[in-house]
């Protein structure tokens, strides 16, 4: 049987055992919608609510005149002072109406007519990546081939990252997200991507392309500044890589052991929407949106929250309770499309979700044609997964075919 990749150490609501939330975790909600935990130090004496239905889910997370991310607990500054440097520009440190000015500002760039647009740079991504992992001799680590360098390549086509800078800058952005590091590492990480975004920043005020962030500078000018410029950059490193290569390996296991749902991906073009949507609900990478503050007394799923405490929301628990859907934890492409919370909900719904839905809709089925034999190279127990990670996914992902 393979191994549980369930991590005692790691907070309850991010353990997993394998493509599954942890039986601990299920056996702590005990079938209830919320559930009090211990939210650790940073909490202090503040009691923490683990929210795990998806109603209730959906409750928190569209109520943002209840709730608060900004006011939430391990935050280094009050909530009406002056915001650190490092998240200006970072969404899910901005409540409305703040959050309402600068999204508006953001959402023309992630809209479905643009990802059109940018459709053809990413197939050509896909297919260069395809190429050089063809080229090589099998066996492959699909991580470090494909799932990871797609959406590195990607998000530097979209950001506007010249292409001699795009091996330097990916550099950066993986010693920022490496999982295990400690505070001062992690920041002294963040301080050189920081850095080198700034500096890119500057060079599209004073020559904008067509990236985004050329764009962006373009069209707004002063009506955005620099930081939080910066800080949208920062987020979308935060949310667009971890999650897209941990989609991108996950799901690939997954398809792996179930042949005729894989077959379906490869073959037939008018399943594959649906099948991402599935994958993304089932397996759920990132395990839970900025944690909640209640900004007054407010019930969620029959327990008194009062203002000042503090809400986490589990998004793999909401996307398998079976008030989303029959059988929740059965995994099938070919079912109709849920309403599920894998991108968040309300005003903090993930702002890159059509980007990265097309990178899945374009990165599964063209890895599976251009290897049908594709299979693991290892025994299934013997691949590792990511701990103490951002988002869910494995380190590795030995192939052949």
């Amino acid at each position: 049987m393979p191994s549980s990749t369930t991590d005692t150490a790691a907070p309850v609501h991010t353990r997993r055992d394998r493509f599954d939330p942890a039986g601990e975790l299920r056996l702590m909600a005990g079938g209830e919608p919320v559930t009090r935990i211990d939210g650790g130090p940073q909490a202090g004496d503040v009691p923490v609510w683990l929210v795990t239905g998806y109603a209730e889910v959906r409750q928190v997370l569209g109520d943002h005149r209840r709730f608060s991310t900004r006011r939430r607990f391990g935050a280094r500054t009050a909530p009406d002072g002056p915001r650190p440097d490092e998240l200006i520009g970072q969404l899910m440190d901005y409540d409305p109406p703040e959050h309402t000015r600068l999204r508006q500002l953001l959402t023309p760039e992630f809209t479905l007519r643009r990802m059109r647009r940018l459709e053809p740079g990413i197939t050509a991504l896909v297919s260069e990546h395809l190429d050089a992992m063809e080229r090589s001799a099998p066996p492959a680590d699909l991580m470090a081939a494909y799932a990871s360098p797609v959406p590195g390549a990607a998000l530097c086509q979209f950001i506007g990252v010249p292409r001699d800078d795009r091996a330097d800058f990916l550099r950066r952005c993986h010693a920022f997200l490496a999982p295990g590091r400690g505070r001062r590492q992690r920041a002294a990480a963040g301080e050189l991507l920081s850095r080198y975004i700034a500096a890119l920043v500057a060079r599209r005020r004073e020559d904008p392309d067509d990236g985004f962030l050329g764009t962006l500078a373009r069209d707004h000018g002063d009506r955005i500044t620099d930081a939080e410029l910066r800080g949208v950059c920062v987020l979308l490193v935060l949310a667009g890589l971890d999650n897209v290569s941990g989609m991108l390996g996950l799901g690939t296991l997954l398809l792996l052991g179930h042949p005729g749902q894989l077959a379906l991906v490869r073959d037939d073009p008018a399943v594959v929407d649906g099948a991402v949507d599935e994958l993304l609900r089932y397996l759920t990478v990132p395990h839970a949106p900025t944690p909640r503050t209640a900004l007054e007394d407010v019930e969620v799923g029959g327990r008194l929250i009062r203002a000042g405490e503090h809400v986490v929301c589990s998004l793999p628990m909401a996307n398998r309770d079976g008030a989303l859907l029959a059988e929740p934890d059965r995994f099938d492409i070919t079912r109709r499309p849920a309403a599920h919370v894998a991108f968040g909900h309300g005003v903090h719904h993930c702002l890159g979700a059509a980007m990265a839905r097309m990178e899945l809709r374009i990165a599964f089925p063209a890895l599976l044609r251009r290897f049908p034999g594709l299979r693991l190279a290892v025994p299934d127990s013997e691949v590792p997964f990511r701990v103490h990670a951002l988002a869910h996914g494995v380190d590795r992902l030995p192939v052949t075919w």
